[in-house]
Parts: structure tokens; C-alpha cells; sequence
């Protein structure tokens, strides 16, 4: 089953499910007027919405035009939004980038950051900054919504609490990150509002994907239409999201509609850190990924971070061709 919020001018959008194909869809209001809804009474709600999308693949309810655009992410805002950072490979990379020390407990206990979860980008909303200084960069994920999950649960407990699977495009600003970091208070201006895929997808519905814990598929990430990356999100990946769920609980519940990130999707390559697409590789799915990987080859990095009028899309595709989640697609505005 794939759910989405269409715009309809207030703040949490009107539910829809979605076709298979991602080419049309049929209101889900009269069953849960918001996506938050439907999580929230999840039991009782999902199997009035898997008939609903039954019906809808067999053209037996009213149905009309899926357009992305016309898209909120699922949830335009959210309780909570917890960012994993689930390949080590990125977090090695970026952090060599920065100058930072890379602890050894990385590889055994999941970094993750609280990011603001009160204004989400629309998946085909641009990206606005007042300065391309700030080092305005993508970043290429898998998320999860979770339904409530009790503090200090069990790996199982939190595979078992997994609602819906969708992308993201987690904005970061690198030349705020060091400073702010360096105050040992975490992520604020250095992290805005990020944008999900248009459709949120049911574990079940992925197929053999999906395993229970990770996507086994690439994350096809363009940057004004060139590949960009094509790392798998089922490769490399050093905590699942089980793992992430129970590290976030492990002092605190999670409330339903809860998101949990993945972090940037990161491929190593025959012992390496990767190469870019053009070289053979699966590429990156941000931009500071590669400048570390120039600053190590050529001692210092050549490729920009965003500028204003470029254009980023992130997309998964099935062993088929079709997409799953719809395409995330940004433009990088500037103020005013």
C-alpha cells in the first residue's frame, strides 16, 4: 500500500492512497482524514486502507490523477524527526572532511541527531537560502515512520513498529556545521527543513527489498540531470533500522508518526571509499562525500556545494524500472 498527502491549503494535507505505478490515487479522508490519523489508529485504520488500495488497482473506486507536485511529504509534520547515521562510511568520510576524530565506538553505537520536524518540504518544493555560503548540500536517504514504540524496546519491538517506508532529502549547510558542532551542542541552523518522497510505502508492499530492516535497492540521486549517485541502501549499511529505533527509545517512547532516518545512503568499493559514477562507481548521495573523496586524490576538493538554480532529484526505482516512492525533486532558491 502507498500513501500520500495532497495539498489542500492546510497544514497536514488530505490522505490519499496511490496506485502501484504512482500515476493515480483516491481520497482516504472518509476513512482518515491526515496520514497522522491513520498511524494513530493504525490497527483499526491500515486494513480500511488496504482495501481502499485493492480497490483502487482494480479501477473500482473513483480514482483521479496522482500528480507529485501536488504532493506534501506523508507526514508535513511530524512529532519527532530522528536522523541516524547508519553508513559508516559516510560518517568517516565527512568527518575526515571536518577534521574530526573517528571514534572507534562508531561502529558499534549509531550516531543520531534530533532535527526540526515542524515545517517538512513538499518533495517538489524548493530548496531557499538566503546564501550559497552556507554550503547548501543534499543528502540521499531511506526513512521509516514508526508507530508508537515504548521506551527501552527490544530490536523485535521496534522491526514490529515500522509503518511505512519513504526517501528523504535530509538539507545540510556545511559551512555551518563545524562552528556550531564545535559549541558541543549539536545540529540547529547547520540542519533546515528536509523534504520526503511523495508516497510512503508499506514494509510489505516492497517486496523482497525489503528484509524487515533495510532497502535493498539503489538510491538514484541526479544533480542537474547527470548521475550523481547510485549507492544501494541495503549495502554498507551498519545499523538497520531496528537498531536505530531502539537506540532512539532507549530513553524515551516514541510516539506514532514518529520518522527515523537512515542517514546518506553510502557505498564502499573494492576496500575503498567509493568512487564517482563517471569512474565506474556507484557515486554519492551528497556532495561533501565527494569533495573528501578530491581532497584525499588532489589535496583539495573541486566540486561546489549547491548554488542557486540547481537542481537535485532522488528517486528508487524497482527491479522493473518503476519508481516506488515518486521522485524528490529541488530547486535551490534564493531568498527572496
Amino acid at each position: 500500500m502507498k500513501l500520500a498527502s495532497l495539498k489542500n491549503g492546510t497544514r497536514d494535507g488530505r490522505l490519499v492512497v496511490v496506485n502501484d505505478s504512482v500515476t493515480r490515487c483516491s481520497y482516504a479522508d472518509h476513512i482518515a482524514p491526515t496520514l497522522q490519523a491513520a498511524l494513530d489508529n493504525w490497527a483499526d485504520v491500515a486494513p480500511k486502507l488496504e482495501v481502499l488500495a485493492e480497490s483502487l488497482s482494480h479501477d473500482a473506486v473513483p480514482s483521479l490523477r496522482f500528480h507529485e507536485h501536488d504532493a506534501m511529504s506523508p507526514l508535513p509534520r511530524a512529532y519527532q524527526w530522528a536522523d541516524g547515521s547508519a553508513y559508516v562510511n559516510h560518517v568517516e568520510l565527512v568527518r575526515k572532511a571536518r577534521g574530526a576524530e573517528m571514534l572507534e565506538s562508531f561502529w558499534s553505537d549509531p550516531l543520531m541527531y534530533q532535527g526540526g520536524s515542524d515545517a517538512f518540504l513538499g518533495p517538489r518544493d524548493p530548496i531557499v537560502m538566503a546564501d550559497e555560503a552556507y554550503g547548501i548540500d543534499m543528502e540521499g536517504e531511506v526513512a521509516v515512520i514508526v508507530g508508537d514504540v515504548p521506551m527501552g524496546a527490544s530490536i523485535e519491538t521496534a522491526r514490529e513498529a515500522i509503518r511505512l517506508v519513504m526517501l528523504a532529502n535530509d538539507v545540510s549547510l556545511r559551512g555551518l556545521i563545524p562552528d556550531e558542532l564545535a559549541k558541543g551542542f549539536g545540529f540547529f541552523q547547520s540542519k533546515p527543513s528536509s523534504a520526503f518522497s511523495p508516497v510512503a510505502v508499506t514494509p510489505g508492499s516492497l517486496g523482497s527489498a525489503w528484509d524487515g530492516g533495510k532497502l535493498h535497492l539503489p538510491l538514484m540521486v541526479n544533480l542537474n540531470g547527470q548521475p550523481f549517485g547510485r549507492a544501494n541502501a541495503g549495502i554498507d549499511m551498519t545499523f538497520d533500522f531496528p537498531q536505530l529505533i531502539a537506540h532512539a527509545a532507549k530513553t524515551r517512547p516514541l510516539s506514532a508518526g514518529s520518522i527515523i532516518g537512515s542517514g546518506t545512503v553510502s557505498n564502499k568499493m573494492e576496500g575503498g571509499p567509493g568512487k564517482p559514477v563517471a569512474e565506474g562507481g556507484v557515486g554519492y548521495s551528497c556532495i561533501a562525500e565527494i569533495r573528501m573523496i578530491e581532497t584525499i586524490k588532489d589535496s583539495a576538493p573541486k566540486t561546489p556545494f549547491l548554488k542557486f538554480g540547481d537542481e537535485v532529484r532522488i528517486e528508487m526505482l524497482d527491479e522493473a524500472g518503476h519508481s516506488v516512492f515518486g521522485a524528490i525533486e529541488q530547486t535551490v532558491q534564493k531568498t527572496g
